[in-house]
Formats: C-alpha cells, sequence, structure tokens
C-alpha cells in the first residue's frame, strides 16, 4: 500500500513544484510555462496528430539503417517496378530499388534541408525585422523595401532563379530557399518589435543607459521569438514543397539520393501502370506537410497572446 501511494504522491509534489505561483528559480518558472504549454497542446487533438507525424519523422530518419534491410542505392535490375508485396512494402522502383528503404532516408535529407533553412532563415529575418522596428526612420525604409522586393516574387521562382544561378546541388537549394524564406519572418519581427518599443519596460532600460544593440538583443528579441516559431513551424510544409519543387526539377539534390521530389520525378512516366514508384513519396511529402502545418496550427493557438483562452 505504502509503495503505491509513494509514486503518487511523487506527481503530485511534481505537479505542484510545476504549477507554484511563486517560482524560486528561472529553471522553475521555465518548466512551469513548459508544463502549461504542454497541457494546453495535449487539449487539441489535431495539434497531437500532428506531433505524432512529426515523431514519426524524426523516427523514420534517425532509425531508416534499422527500419529495412535493403540499400536505398542497391539497384536489383531483374526486380525493377516490383508491386508492393511482403518482400518490398512500397515497391520497387525503375533501378529495382527498395522504395520503402529510399522513403526512409530520404526523411533525413527532408530534415537536413528543413533544419538548416530554419537555422538560416529564421535568424535572419528576426534580426533585419527587430532592427527596423526598432530603429524606425531611414533604417526601417531600407530594409522593408529589400524585404517587399523579395516578397514581390513567388518563392518557388526565385528558389528557381537562385538555384539557376548558383548550380544545383542540395547545399545550393537549401541556400536559395533560406534566402527565399526570411521576409515573413522579418515582417513578423517588425510588428512585434513597433507594438513594444514604447512599452514603460524599454523606456526604463533605456534610461539605465543599455546601448540601442543591447536593448533589440536582451529584450526586443526574446519577444519576437514565440510568433516566428509560430510562423517558422507554418512555413515547414512550404520548405518541403519547395525542396521537392526544386528537386523535381532537377535542381534540388542530385541522383542516386533518395529525395522525395526526384523520386516523383523519376517515377511519373511509370504513373499510369506501376503507380506506386510515384505515389509512395508523394504520400510521404503530404503526410509530413500535414503534420507540420497540424502542429504548426496548435502552436499558433497555443503561443499566440492575442487568442482568448
Amino acid at each position: 500500500m505504502t509503495d503505491s501511494v509513494q509514486p503518487v504522491s511523487t506527481r503530485s509534489a511534481v505537479r505542484d513544484w510545476l504549477m507554484t505561483d511563486t517560482p524560486r528559480s528561472r529553471l522553475q518558472a521555465r518548466c512551469g510555462r513548459f508544463y502549461l504549454g504542454w497541457l494546453g497542446l495535449i487539449r487539441n487533438p489535431l495539434a497531437m496528430v500532428g506531433l505524432v507525424i512529426v515523431l514519426l519523422l524524426l523516427a523514420a530518419a534517425a532509425l531508416a539503417p534499422w527500419l529495412t534491410e535493403y540499400s536505398p542505392y542497391a539497384q536489383d535490375l531483374r526486380g525493377r517496378l516490383q508491386p508492393p508485396d511482403a518482400a518490398h512494402w512500397m515497391g520497387t522502383d525503375e533501378l529495382g530499388r527498395d522504395i520503402l528503404s529510399r522513403v526512409l532516408h530520404g526523411a533525413q535529407l527532408t530534415l537536413y534541408i528543413v533544419a538548416l533553412v530554419a537555422v538560416i532563415a529564421a535568424p535572419v529575418g528576426l534580426l533585419i525585422g527587430t532592427v527596423a522596428g526598432y530603429l524606425g526612420g531611414w533604417v526601417d525604409a531600407a530594409l522593408m523595401r529589400l524585404t517587399d522586393i523579395f516578397l514581390a516574387f513567388p518563392r518557388l521562382i526565385l528558389a528557381l532563379a537562385f538555384v539557376s544561378a548558383l548550380g544545383p546541388g542540395i547545399e545550393n537549394a537549401v541556400l536559395a530557399i533560406a534566402l527565399t524564406a526570411w521576409p515573413p519572418y522579418a515582417r513578423i519581427s517588425r510588428a512585434e518589435t513597433i507594438t513594444v518599443r514604447a512599452s514603460d519596460f524599454i523606456a526604463a532600460v533605456r534610461l539605465q543607459g543599455a546601448s540601442q544593440g543591447r536593448i533589440i538583443a536582451r529584450h526586443i528579441v526574446p519577444l519576437c521569438v514565440s510568433s516566428v516559431i509560430i510562423r517558422v513551424t507554418l512555413d515547414m510544409a512550404g520548405i518541403i514543397l519547395t525542396a521537392a519543387g526544386l528537386g523535381f526539377l532537377g535542381l534540388g539534390a542530385q541522383p542516386p539520393l533518395p529525395e522525395w521530389g526526384a523520386m516523383v520525378s523519376s517515377g511519373r512516366q511509370f504513373l499510369l501502370d506501376q503507380w506506386w514508384v510515384a505515389t509512395m513519396p508523394g504520400i510521404a511529402i503530404f503526410v509530413v506537410c500535414l503534420g507540420f502545418n497540424l502542429l504548426g496550427d496548435g502552436l499558433r493557438d497555443l503561443l499566440d497572446p492575442k487568442q482568448g483562452r
């Protein structure tokens, strides 16, 4: 009886520690905010579906070498264009390669592209937006006109132009997508900065002698991070589709890399008779984009302070 009571009391103590209104340290306050956010997220079933899909993508990318016995590059011309069966759950392509293995290893490329674009584009947009919003004047006008120039072109068209100039390849595709992805983050950061730059706490920090750079880095940027995170999560689907589009056109990842867009491109000529060659990577693109969109919507509802909860 004592053993059964002990875990319950321990969980209760941990919950009380997380839910306290008077945290004793920054770590406790941050853990409490994270716990409250998690409670809010699990109340949204669609967001949890998106989270599960994203976690499955991470697991597939991490465990790809152990989830299938076939190499994504091994060719078997005698077994080419085989339909899905017990040996090859997603069938084989025109070179006899196992499609399931290529889809699983393609998850690694997808995460590689998404992570690099987010790491490059989000900080650039956040910096440009906060600097423009806080300084205002001619700095704001110059940076926002530059942002408008990038926003005037469709993302895929602009990425095609950059890749055509840089040359085909996955690294150049990542750089091209990042160069087209930062303007929305700059717009959001600028709008958030304008709403808080005249706040009393910013005036108090300024009176204490803090420099403009310190105010932006220590007080403005943290307030804009949540909005940027939401937009980045929602943009993941667009990034994946842009990367797949470049791969489909032969300007992204180059053969024999198992990139989903390139797999759809190589299988489109067999679509009528051997539908699985192009359909399986297409389904992977659809499911992953759906997962990021559902998760992004849930994070927006959770982190957006304008939502009246």
